[in-house]
């Protein structure tokens, strides 16, 4: 993690960690796969944790290629934020100004931008509005100018992870799209706007915890929980690599199939069906 003067407090984050507590505790309800499940490859996540599982891959990606930017920055990750469970994604303090950063996972799919309105597969999504970028950026502000006393500007930034395509057909209006790969060239291309004493003041008041929440709670053990995810990362890609092992093997289990009976092969569709 590349970060400035962090003290053991929010600067001790990792990427995704909100998102990863969300996923263990959502992945702990689920049931655990069978013997014949695991053998056939059915994927641990269920659809509920499936969602937070890829916003964890993205939120790790741009928190990899952020680890790239020099000494002059400051960068936070999973900054909790307001009242209740909400986080920023990465808060970035360095030469150019202040970033909040939204981090979405899209890997494969065509983005379109233009104004107010950013689609993903031809669908409307929220992202630059509401409770998304532009609204993390103006909250970041306000309470960033509060713990500074002083006006402190902040800009929304939508980093797009993997996308097949992102066409920005108009500029968007009060806030950034970039993809993952253009960021860091995007950064660099930002003006200086604040000095090396500037800098430092935010970031002071960035790195404590009650700058961002009413209620500040434990921060947790970013070790275990990365320890965790990774453990489940690897089930997930077991998982992946048996189900298209047993793809290319098709024909050969349905011979097994009619040569040892219905009852295997209904152990064995239902095994499939796991997945």
């Amino acid at each position: 993690m590349t970060t400035g003067p962090a003290p053991a407090q929010l600067g001790d984050r990792v990427p995704a960690q909100a998102v990863i507590e969300e996923l263990l505790a959502v992945q702990s309800r689920v049931r655990p796969r069978t013997t014949l499940q695991r053998i056939f490859g059915a994927n641990p996540l269920s659809s509920e944790s499936l969602s937070w599982y890829k916003g964890a891959l993205g939120e790790m990606a741009v928190g990899g290629i952020l680890e790239r930017l020099g000494p002059e920055w400051l960068v936070l990750h999973a900054v909790p934020v307001g009242a209740g469970s909400a986080d920023i994604d990465h808060v970035l303090i360095g030469p150019p100004g202040v970033f909040t950063l939204n981090t979405k996972n899209h890997s494969g799919q065509s983005v379109w931008v233009a104004g107010r309105t950013l689609m993903v597969a031809g669908r409307k999504t929220r992202h630059l509005y509401n409770y998304n970028a532009a609204h993390e950026a103006a909250r970041a502000a306000k309470l960033l100018s509060v713990a500074v006393g002083a006006a402190v500007e902040v800009t929304g930034v939508v980093v797009v992870v993997e996308p097949k395509s992102l066409t920005i057909k108009a500029r968007p209006e009060n806030a950034a799209v970039v993809s993952d790969t253009q960021l860091l060239r995007w950064l660099s291309r930002c003006p200086r706007e604040l000095g090396p004493r500037e800098v430092a003041q935010i970031a002071a008041a960035a790195v404590h915890p009650g700058t961002w929440h009413r209620r500040p709670v434990p921060l947790g053990d970013p070790l275990a929980l990365q320890q965790s995810f990774h453990a489940l990362r690897l089930l997930v890609v077991q998982a992946r690599r048996r189900r298209a092992a047993w793809a290319l093997g098709i024909p050969a289990a349905g011979f097994v199939v009619l040569a040892n009976g219905a009852q295997l092969g209904a152990a064995i569709l239902q095994g499939l069906a796991g997945r």
